[in-house]
């Protein structure tokens, strides 16, 4: 995905998105999120966007309470694998900021890293990608030499995603048009409203 894709990926997530589930098996390390703003909403069901890494990939999660962190602790290592809901509004998400990055060290006390690769250090990435995803009390920085992003149905590319994102902003206006006979939180609450 280009950079253009990358802005828009973080732009349809931190407006309402919330961190729902993480899920690491063997070298794929999966985050996903829900009411994202993409596609047309349908009443029985939320919009979710999963983010996959691989190849090489690492999870690691900046805390100053270790109870903001227990899902991790279910992590099997034997068998390099955990699943687990969480639910996180999520604030801010970058990609490939290796000065964001670096304020983190600061801002958080504590660091703990999931990876494959034996000599991981977070101070020193050397994986081609990395997104790091800050909700209120942790943030979670996830990478690897792949990176791929998925909707309930398909893999996402550039024109898929765009396409999503248009569909959700006609969505979004129509409902603006109609506000009083229906509600729908993702609308009301983005900083579009008018």
């Amino acid at each position: 995905m280009n950079g253009r894709s990358l802005k828009l990926i973080r732009d349809v997530i931190i407006n309402s998105g919330k961190m729902t589930s993480v899920e690491i098996s063997h070298d794929s390390i999966y985050l996903q999120f829900s009411d994202v703003e993409l596609g047309t909403p349908k009443l029985d069901s939320e919009f979710n966007l999963t983010a996959r890494f691989g190849e090489d990939s690492f999870l690691t999660a900046f805390y100053n309470n270790i109870w903001d962190i227990d899902f991790l602790s279910k992590y099997n290592f034997k068998y390099e694998f955990l699943r687990e809901d969480i639910h996180l509004n999520v604030k801010n998400i970058r990609f490939n900021d290796f000065e964001y990055l670096n304020r983190l060290f600061e801002k958080y006390q504590k660091d703990k890293s999931i990876s494959t690769v034996e000599d991981f250090n977070i101070r020193n990435i050397r994986n081609d990608f990395f997104m790091i995803v800050e909700a209120e009390d942790i943030a979670i920085v996830l990478g690897g030499n792949q990176m791929d992003f998925f909707t309930p149905s398909e893999r996402l590319d550039d024109a898929t995603l765009r396409e999503l994102s248009n569909e959700w902003m006609l969505y979004f206006l129509k409902y603006q048009k109609k506000r009083n006979l229906i509600r729908d939180p993702m609308c009301e609450n983005h900083p579009l409203r008018y």
